[in-house]
């Protein structure tokens, strides 16, 4: 309907001739001529030849050494032929083309987008198949329709639209998907048929269960066909002839025995709702949904409608009994909901006009120029959130008198806030985006061709949508950098109409893949996202009939071009453009092509590789290769890095999709030899050529992908070698994914098949391969296996299966795993020369998809270690040799990629601490399952004197290595343990010296942890260093090595840091409190034997200051003993309980001392100041103080100032009375001749005597001890008596005392 103008090669383009590459197409010479094939009769003479055949399109997609940019662009756009019609359609095909050879044989089809079926109606046969496997012809199932709903309606030319059939596919399987979205193969499947000119419905339980498609029921729409009417508004009447279904829906009701529903509209306004079961097809109601004409509408402007019926995407997302359907009639868009259940009741929740008198709703009439406004089709992208409407406007041009129609797209969405679930009442839906304009003065057609037009959304790119007319063609429609433009697939007419269309599922979450045509007589086509943002076009003035299209070549002229050069792309591209380097990207959006000098390079890559192939020679390589510039790119668009990605990339060109996977049991193993012969020859001409040397010094990351390619190809040998060894060991093995060959089934298998079919989906170019061709061709892409490991692997290994299969499997994807990185490693290990610098590159195996991937197997297996007793023995040491072996794959991968990061100095804790905890999971796992194996030995085991240690020894010796390699000291410890082997276990500490301490740390904080100090002394004697620096955590026993050592002084530093520190709780007991018991409390007398240890060691040290050192330990014991004499003189009370052995501060020691109010407690406080360290005494003025009140309120002043002048005593006399008070010896104490202080003396901190006179300003004054008495209350009077108390004990010397 909409041909817009296509883009065409230039003369320059068709005349390029380029070499043919070594892994290209077969020649032309090779080839046969097709015009003349007996294969297909009839054919047209002009024409592209038909793609089940030979194509001369294949030849011509030969591509030269160097495309120009133009050319690439129309290569660009071109659609993929990606599938091939079952052997039984195409002889149908023919068969009904010489039964009809003058008619059109009116073929009808659709494709499901849920199951991926396509179907096509041959007669009186229905076919169906999976139109996403490359191989059609498994799996296709014959149906013949039921001669009640053919009549006259089966074949001929009965209108101007042929496809006069509506098929739903009913998906009994829906609740059975696997997460990460993967779309299995349909295995359970209904239909109902309804020819929509003989209204008629069929229906089909199960197409795939040959006991039910015999039994298929039917019914009529209208009891009586010969008498029915039907009247509009000019009452006319309506012939049967003109009356027919427009649209049908079906949906299975949970709970029933392949029962459903099924929906249609007629075209005289009629809501239909059937219930289809085994027992046969109810009629349970019919709705007319114009009871009486709008008095909005034109007489008869309903006629034909409602033109669409669909389910809501939203209402699938859910389990619940009701469905949300969506109607289009003539001016409004209704939705219904429906019980999914027998009584089908249905109930109406909202509409909303789109044409009417307010354009904000949507589409205003009766503007100038507007005659008729038809809605042609609706839907809904997956979402369920926004709805497109096709609308089709007659208009008349007043200046010219012309009349045209104008095609646009009308987009509605959901208003803010409305529940999407129960949208009822009000106004629900909004305008989108302003009307989308797609052609805007088109052609004027017939109504019946207007409303025979189809809309489809949801296709790439994303926001597009595909229009499908009568006629035969099928327009993409995408708004992009502000316009609209407008893709056509338009096929020569040897290739048929475009008969359905689809979106391919993607493998991708939340994301359609590209669009999907299904064709006549051509197949399965696919427009790839890039044909519609390169390809696409401004919309015409004027729609171009088909006659007038631009695609229209003759056969002659295509060979015409191929003569010349064979450089013209044409429309038919498929896998074999692989090769080519023309790769489809999977979300690409418009990415620009390479540069010429880039192409220029590439060639010339090529040219000289080739010319090596031959000749052996690389002289003057490298001087060639720098001046086009060949070094500098780096990374992936490196041109040597292309080069070796097509070596190991290349698509056979033998392999048909068409023998099935047998080929590739047969074929693959020699391809891949001959890939791996090819890349090492690649690396000989660069050896050669010293562009080895160059791309050292200059691309080291692209010669390391160069070098990884290698691994990848021989991790790819390995596997396959694999596969064959299973295939041939275990031919009866439980296959998911193939039905065709239980040969090749298996978990391998399988996976082989998912991955392939992922990068088949993801690259159009690649739908016309064998799963298992691509997956095994695309080696570069490797890492995808662990891709579909970490998101899919409930598909590979799911809950339905047996416990045992379940354990068959996963070790089956382990062992591949495995295989695929000791080939890798093997490799690296005999290529270890041509390797670059490590610089901080994250190996291929050592990235985030493949440790996922790794660790999604490993954990599955883990989880089946609790169930491992339902297995033999050799069933149980060969799961658990698996799991070994994955594990250390595993933890080699994690190491990798932290020493990467290392290097790069990225952050890398959250990584290393992943890898940390995995470790731990797998290694403990695996000994707990060694200790299994131990036990069951030794109750099988009849010899008494049997070497039970040398069991153990060897079913953990290689767990052992594993935990050495990557530091798991705790399984190193407890096979140590077990073994009771001492050599071994100081044989590992040696061995594994880590920056901090490595396994000898952890085997002393065992033996720390357990009390077993004499065992862990004991080791101090062979690693000493290590001791000491792990006992830096333990000072109770550091001192004890320290004296092992001779380390007298650092022994009595660390037994007096010991003696004075709080209860002691070692580091460790707060990891590990049941390990290590109760906090370690020391006693006064543990602290005072600390002390005197901590004196002899000093003593016997006589290093630098031990005299000073001794004093202060001196010191720090009068200072015990003191607290020791303080808590007996407290009273048995609370307070004395809580201290205890508890070691006081000397701040709350003084303070008791002070609280006691003893004469001698309140000198000795003074003796604490004078034990301790100049800052304390400094920084407790305060204190001090304190203490000089306290020693002045110990005598009465009063009663010896009294008695003084009472007794008139003498000097002798008030010498010897002043001499028993407390204030006098705390002067002498301080400030006497013998007194004793440690780094500053007391009258520096607080003097006696005041230095100012002005005694009455006190606040001012600086504290002294006399301003402290001044404050006493019997100073008034007893003033002098004090002081002179104080200056006595000052200037006293006792030595002098008779």
């Amino acid at each position: 309907m909409f041909s817009p103008a296509t883009k065409k090669a230039s003369p320059s383009v068709r005349n390029n001739v380029g070499v043919r590459r070594d892994f290209d197409s077969p020649l032309l010479e090779n080839r046969r001529p097709l015009q003349n094939s007996p294969s297909v009769p009839n054919r047209p003479a002009t024409g592209t030849p038909a793609p089940w055949a030979s194509r001369l399109s294949v030849i011509a997609r030969i591509p030269p050494v160097k495309k120009s940019d133009k050319e690439a662009e129309i290569d660009a756009v071109m659609p993929v032929y990606v599938g091939e019609f079952p052997k039984v359609v195409r002889d149908a095909q023919e068969m009904l083309l010489q039964n009809h050879a003058s008619d059109d044989p009116c073929n009808s089809g659709g494709m499901d987008k849920e199951t991926s079926l396509a179907w096509i109606i041959c007669g009186k046969r229905l076919f169906m198949w999976n139109c996403l496997s490359p191989t059609a012809s498994i799996g296709c199932v014959e149906l013949e329709l039921p001669s009640t709903i053919l009549e006259s309606g089966s074949i001929g030319k009965n209108s101007s639209t042929s496809n006069n059939w509506l098929i739903c596919v009913v998906n009994w399987d829906k609740t059975k998907r696997t997460s990460g979205n993967v779309v299995q193969r349909c295995t359970s499947a209904g239909i109902v048929i309804c020819n929509k000119k003989t209204r008629c419905l069929a229906f089909c339980p199960d197409i795939y269960d040959a006991n039910w498609i015999s039994s298929v029921s039917s019914a009529v729409f209208y009891e009586s066909e010969s008498t029915h009417y039907e009247k509009d508004n000019s009452n006319k009447q309506w012939p049967q002839a003109k009356l027919c279904i427009n649209s049908l829906i079906a949906s299975p009701v949970p709970a029933t025995a392949k029962s459903c529903i099924a929906l249609a509209c007629s075209s005289d306004g009629k809501l239909w709702g059937f219930l289809c079961s085994p027992s046969g097809i109810q009629r349970k109601w019919v709705e007319n949904i114009f009871p009486q004409e709008s008095k909005h509408s034109a007489p008869g402007a309903s006629k034909g409608y409602p033109r669409s019926l669909m389910w809501h995407p939203f209402s699938q997302l859910f389990d619940e009994p009701y469905r949300q359907f969506l109607l289009l009639t003539n001016h409004e868009i209704q939705c219904f909901e429906v019980e999914l259940s027998p009584e089908v009741n249905m109930s109406k929740l909202w509409s909303h006009e789109i044409v009417g008198n307010d354009g904000d709703l949507g589409i205003q009439k009766d503007l100038a120029g507007q005659k008729r406004i038809w809605p042609l089709d609706i839907d809904v992208d997956s979402d369920g959130k926004v709805m497109t409407v096709l609308i089709a406007i007659f208009c008349k041009d007043r200046a010219t008198s012309s009349s045209y129609t104008e095609y646009s797209l009308l987009t509605m969405q959901y208003k803010s806030g409305v529940d999407i679930a129960k949208p009822t009442g009000g106004k629900v839906l909004e305008k989108k985006a302003p009307i989308q304009v797609i052609v805007p003065k088109a052609r004027v057609e017939d109504e019946d061709i207007l409303l025979s037009m189809i809309l489809k959304v949801g296709g790439k790119p994303a926001g597009s949508a595909i229009i499908l007319s009568s006629d035969g063609t099928a327009t993409v429609s995408h708004y992009w950098r502000n316009s609209t433009k407008l893709y056509q697939f338009d096929l020569p007419y040897d290739a048929g109409k475009v008969l359905d269309a689809s979106v391919f599922p993607s493998l991708e979450d939340s994301k359609d893949g590209a669009w999907a045509v299904l064709t006549e007589k051509a197949g399965v086509w696919v427009i790839p996202e890039r044909a519609v943002l390169l390809g696409g076009v401004e919309p015409p003035e004027r729609s171009l009939s088909r006659k007038g299209s631009s695609n229209d070549r003759s056969l002659q002229e295509e060979r015409k071009n191929i003569a010349a050069g064979g450089n013209i792309v044409p429309r038919r591209a498929s896998s074999e453009a692989w090769n080519a380097g023309d790769r489809q990207r999977p979300s690409l959006t418009g990415a620009a092509l390479r540069s010429p000098p880039d192409e220029d390079s590439e060639a010339l890559l090529f040219q000289l590789f080739h010319e090596f192939m031959l000749s052996g020679q690389a002289d003057g390589v490298l001087d060639k290769l720098n001046n086009s510039k060949a070094f500098e790119r780096e990374g992936e668009i490196n041109v040597f890095v292309r080069a070796s990605k097509s070596i190991i990339d290349t698509l056979a060109k033998h392999w048909t999709s068409s023998r099935g996977p047998e080929i590739v049991v047969s074929v693959v193993s020699t391809q891949l030899v001959e890939k791996q012969h090819k890349h090492q020859k690649f690396l000989q001409f660069l050896a050669l050529s010293k562009c080895h040397e160059e791309l050292i010094s200059r691309q080291k990351q692209s010669l390391q992908i160069i070098m990884e390619h290698g691994e990848k190809l021989a991790g790819m040998i390995r596997l396959r070698e694999l596969q064959n060894t299973i295939s041939q060991s275990d031919a009866t093995s439980f296959g998911l994914y193939s039905a065709s060959d239980t040969r090749i089934s298996g978990a391998l298998w399988d996976l082989i098949q998912l991955v392939g079919e992922r990068a088949r989906r993801s690259t159009v170019l690649l739908m016309d391969r064998d799963n298992a061709e691509v997956f095994y061709s695309k080696v570069s892409d490797l890492e995808e296996i662990f891709h579909c490991l970490e998101k899919q692997l409930d598909f590979v290994i799911n809950e339905e299966m047996s416990r045992l299969v379940q354990f068959q499997r996963a070790c089956e994807l382990s062992n591949a795993c495995v295989t695929i990185f000791h080939s890798a490693m093997k490799y690296r290990s005999e290529h270890d020369l041509w390797y670059p610098p490590p610089d901080g590159w994250t190996p291929w195996y050592s990235k985030l998809v493949i440790s996922k991937g790794l660790w999604s197997i490993a954990s599955f297996m883990l989880q089946l270690l609790n169930e491992a007793n339902c297995l033999d023995d050799s069933a149980r040491l060969d799961f658990y040799s698996n799991l070994e072996l994955l594990s250390e794959v595993i933890l080699e991968s994690y190491s990798g990629a932290i020493a990467a990061k290392a290097e790069r100095k990225e952050e890398y804790k959250t990584l290393l601490e992943e890898y940390w905890n995995r470790r731990d999971a797998l290694l403990n796992s695996l000994y707990e399952q060694i200790i299994l194996f131990f036990e069951a030995k030794i109750q099988d085991s009849t010899e008494q004197n049997k070497d039970h240690k040398g069991i153990l020894t060897e079913v953990s010796s290689r767990l052992l290595s594993v935990a050495k390699r990557h530091e798991g000291y705790q399984t190193m410890w407890n096979i140590c343990s077990n073994l009771n082997d001492s050599e071994l276990l100081q044989t590992l500490m040696h061995e594994s010296m880590g920056p901090k301490g490595g396994f000898c740390c952890f085997v002393f904080k065992q033996l720390y942890d357990k009390k077993q100090f004499s065992k862990l002394m004991r080791l101090g004697e062979e690693f000493q260093e290590e001791l000491a620096t792990f006992l830096k955590q333990h000072p109770n026993l550091l001192w004890l090595h320290e004296i092992f050592l001779h380390q007298f002084s650092s022994a009595s530093e660390t037994l007096h840091s010991l003696s004075l520190s709080k209860d002691y709780e070692s580091p460790s007991s707060t990891e590990n409190i049941e390990s290590c018991g109760s906090t370690y409390r020391l006693t006064l007398a543990n602290r005072k034997h600390y002390l005197n240890l901590a004196k002899i060691s000093a003593m016997s040290g006589r290093n630098f200051g031990w005299e000073a050192k001794m004093k202060r330990i001196e010191a720090d014991l009068n200072i015990l003993q003191l607290q020791e004499e303080s808590l007996r003189l407290l009273a048995d009370n609370e307070e004395r309980q809580s201290i205890g052995d508890k070691l006081l501060p000397p701040v709350d020691l003084i303070e008791l001392c002070l609280e006691i109010e003893n004469p001698e407690l309140s000198l000795r406080a003074f003796s604490i100041f004078a034990w301790t360290s100049a800052s304390f005494l400094r920084s407790n003025t305060t204190l001090l103080e304190k203490c000089w009140r306290n020693a002045a309120n110990q005598d009465d002043w009063g009663r010896l100032h009294q008695m003084s002048i009472n007794e008139g005593w003498s000097d002798e006399t008030t010498m010897q009375t002043l001499k028993r008070t407390v204030l006098f010896q705390a002067s002498h104490k301080c400030y006497g001749p013998e007194s004793e202080a440690f780094e500053v003396r007391f009258d520096e901190v607080l003097p006696l005597r005041q230095e100012s006179s002005e005694l009455s300003i006190l606040k001012d004054a600086r504290p002294s001890v006399e301003a402290v008495l001044m404050q006493h209350r019997d100073f008034p009077d007893a003033g002098k008596l004090m002081l002179t108390a104080v200056m006595l004990g000052s200037d006293w010397d006792a030595s002098n005392d008779t």
